[in-house]
C-alpha cells in the first residue's frame, strides 16, 4: 500500500473509490466499511483509497493537544494494507484547509487529486468551510463531477463511533481484553529499544526499554501486561511494565519496559512491535528489592500459564 503524507502533492492516476475519516483503531466497525470499499473496488476496477487527516482536526481547531489516538500513522497504514486498501492518503489538516469551501474540497482534492468515481461516506458526514455541506450536497457534486455516493447507515456510523470511544476507555482503564475484542486484533505499541538504567538486569529481569516517538499515541493504564513480539522472524513472549518503577526509581518518569522470556539477543536501537495480550496487575511499590523480585517471579509464572493456555 502506498502511504502519502501530503495529499496536495499527490495525484492518483487511476480512478478510485474513496472513503473518508479518521479510522482510528481500524476496528471491527471500520473493517466492515473497508471490506465494502475493497469489494466494490475489485468489482468496478477502481483503486481503493482511504482519505484521512492529520493532525487530528481537534488538535487544530480546538487546540486539543491532549487527544490520544489508538493508532500511529504507520500502524494505521499497515493495518489498512492488511485489509486490502490500495492507497492511504493523508491530508495535512490545517486552519487553511478547514476554510476550504465544499466546492473547493470536492473539486480540488477528491476529483482532481484522487480521481474519485465512487465515495462511501456516513449519512451524517459534513464538510467544507464551517462544515455546512452534507451528504445531499455531496450527491449533487457527484452529478456534476460524475461520481457515485454510497451512504453508510446511521446504525453503521453509530457502531464505528461507539466502538472507538469504548476502545479508548478500555485502554485507559487497563481492560486490554475488551479493547482487543473491539479491535479484532491485539492492541500494539511500536517503538525503538533504547538503553535504560540497567536496573532490571541487576535483579535478573533484564528489560528492553521501548521509546515511542509519537506523543499522540495512547498508552494503556500503568501496570504489568503479558505481551508478544516478532523479533528477527521469531515469536517471543514476555511481560511488560508500564509505569514509574516506584520500588527502584524515584524520578517518577513513565517508562515502558519488556522482559522477554528465553531471549537474550541484543536489540538496542531496533524498532519492534509489541502486542499486548493480557493485563496481570497494577504497578505498585514494594517494601524491598526481594519483595519485588518475588512478585516478578509470580508475574512470570502467571504470564507463562496464560500463554500456554491461550
Amino acid at each position: 500500500m502506498l502511504k502519502i503524507k501530503n495529499a496536495s502533492d499527490y495525484n492518483i492516476l487511476s480512478d478510485s473509490i474513496v472513503t473518508i475519516g479518521t479510522f482510528d483503531g481500524v476496528h471491527h466497525g471500520h473493517q466492515k466499511i473497508i471490506s465494502r470499499l475493497t469489494k466494490i473496488a475489485k468489482k468496478d476496477g477502481l483503486k481503493a483509497v482511504v482519505l484521512t487527516f492529520f493532525p487530528h482536526p481537534r488538535m487544530v481547531l480546538q487546540k486539543d493537544a491532549g487527544i490520544k489516538l489508538i493508532n500511529t500513522i504507520d500502524e494505521k497504514a499497515n493495518l489498512l494494507s492488511d485489509f486490502g486498501v490500495d492507497h492511504l492518503v493523508i491530508k495535512e489538516f490545517t486552519q487553511e484547509f478547514s476554510r476550504l469551501s465544499a466546492l473547493e474540497y470536492v473539486r480540488d482534492v477528491l476529483v482532481k487529486k484522487l480521481h474519485v468515481k465512487h465515495i462511501i461516506i456516513g449519512y451524517d458526514h459534513h464538510f467544507g468551510r464551517n462544515r455546512t455541506a452534507n451528504i445531499d450536497d455531496l450527491k449533487e457534486f457527484g452529478e456534476i463531477y460524475d461520481f457515485k455516493v454510497t451512504e453508510i447507515t446511521a446504525q453503521e456510523v453509530n457502531e464505528v463511533a461507539v466502538s472507538s470511544t469504548k476502545i479508548r476507555k478500555a485502554l485507559i482503564a487497563g481492560d486490554i481484553k475488551a479493547a482487543n475484542q473491539f479491535l479484532g486484533y491485539n492492541f500494539m505499541l511500536n517503538g525503538n529499544v533504547v538503553k535504560g538504567k540497567g536496573l532490571g538486569k541487576q535483579i535478573n529481569f533484564p528489560t528492553a526499554n521501548l521509546n515511542i516517538e509519537e506523543d499522540y499515541k495512547l498508552i494503556p493504564k500503568d501496570g504489568v501486561y503479558v505481551v508478544k513480539a516478532n523479533i528477527e522472524n521469531t515469536e517471543v513472549f514476555g511481560m511488560m511494565n508500564i509505569g514509574v518503577n516506584p520500588t527502584v526509581d524515584s524520578s517518577n518518569t513513565q517508562s515502558i519496559e519488556i522482559h522477554f522470556f528465553d531471549f537474550n539477543n541484543n536489540i538496542y536501537d531496533k524498532n519492534i512491535k509489541v502486542e499486548i495480550l493480557q493485563r496481570l496487575r497494577d504497578e505498585r511499590k514494594f517494601a524491598s528489592i526481594k519483595e519485588l523480585k518475588d512478585q516478578l517471579q509470580k508475574d512470570k509464572q502467571l504470564a507463562i500459564e496464560y500463554i500456554n493456555n491461550a
